[in-house]
């Protein structure tokens, strides 16, 4: 009897010290939550880039492998700056000057467009005075939050170059991490959760040629019809439509006002081109293109999509709305393979 309650004494002396010690490992994680979550951006950035990586290192010259193990890394680091240095090069200072001019001529600009605009009926109300001096203000304004907001901005940037960095040494030894990480499994679940992860690991990396398809054909699109309205620089804007459409809905959005921008230095029926344009390829792309596409990719349904679109912008932002996909994969494999009971044939 006395062995028996010494057992139930050292049972619960153990529940306490467990509960104290998980309500201390999840305080510590809520404090340090914004570095947990850039180790999870990386990582699943690191799992749907290693394809790529794994695909360059098989470019074989003869029996030669230039690109073989960290080489193949390198090689893509430095073809992505390559390309962003020649598009910095090219493509930024003629669109900078001319988004000056714009911002230079629009307050002398403004009456004319006004006196256009007042042709439309209830617009004859609009005052002109009231309009011009909003606008200037808020030039100035945008002009003063970019500097006021210059260590906000700078945070960011060392988040995204760690986040890099981090993504870097994921690809480079995620093997181990991953290899110690099943090492806290006991031997006879871990071969089914190894399975499992693959699995999700393999609908992620699909879920990146989706998301590359859905790039290319928006880059295409927006470069014709740039260059059929007529809009300046029509190539290195459909260069960034393409690229920001990594991004859901915020590349859309700062794709669409950039073009707008841009447009507007000449005339306002471009501006209108545009804007029709960029409705008509999200209304196909969000109810035919992506759901079909994404769905083939990662057999998630359209709404599974949306929704997990929403909670990731939700809770991260930018960097969570370019994860939620891959995230509700893994959680939709996690969920098939350990809670959807099956029926047996």
């Amino acid at each position: 009897m006395t062995q028996s309650a010494a057992q139930s004494r050292q049972n619960v002396r153990g529940y306490i010290v467990f509960f104290f010690a998980l309500a201390l490992a999840l305080d510590v994680a809520w404090l340090i939550r914004g570095m947990l979550a850039l180790f999870y951006v990386s990582a699943l950035f690191a799992v749907v880039l290693s394809p790529i990586v794994r695909a360059t290192s098989r470019i074989q010259i003869g029996r030669w492998k230039p690109f073989h193990g960290s080489m193949a890394i390198l090689f893509l680091l430095l073809a992505v700056a390559g390309a962003f240095a020649v598009f910095g090069f090219f493509a930024l200072p003629p669109v900078i000057n001319d988004l000056q001019s714009l911002t230079g001529e629009l307050p002398n600009r403004l009456p004319g467009i006004l006196n256009e605009i007042k042709a439309v009926p209830y617009a004859d109300r609009i005052n002109d005075g009231d309009v011009i001096s909003w606008v200037q203000r808020g030039l100035s304004g945008g002009a003063t939050y970019l500097l006021t907001s210059f260590k906000a901005w700078a945070d960011v940037l060392l988040n995204v170059i760690a986040g890099f960095v981090l993504t870097l040494y994921f690809i480079l030894e995620g093997d181990e991490a991953y290899r110690w990480f099943l090492s806290f499994v006991p031997a006879q679940p871990r071969h089914r959760l190894d399975a499992t992860l693959k699995r999700a690991a393999g609908r992620m990396e699909k879920w990146l040629i989706g998301q590359l398809s859905l790039m290319l054909i928006l880059g295409v699109l927006s470069t014709i019809v740039y260059l059929v309205l007529g809009v300046r620089y029509a190539y290195v804007l459909g260069v960034i439509t393409g690229l920001l459409n990594l991004i859901p809905v915020l590349g859309a959005a700062v794709s669409l006002v950039l073009a707008m921008l841009v447009a507007a230095i000449d005339s306002w029926g471009r501006v209108l081109g545009v804007a029709v344009f960029f409705l008509l390829y999200l209304q196909i792309e969000n109810s035919w293109l992506a759901p079909r596409i994404m769905r083939s990719r990662v057999n998630l349904p359209a709404l599974a999509i949306f929704v997990s679109l929403l909670l990731g912008s939700a809770l991260g932002g930018i960097a969570g709305a370019m994860v939620a996909i891959p995230t509700a994969v893994l959680v939709s494999v996690l969920v098939e393979e350990y809670l959807v009971k099956k029926n047996e044939a």
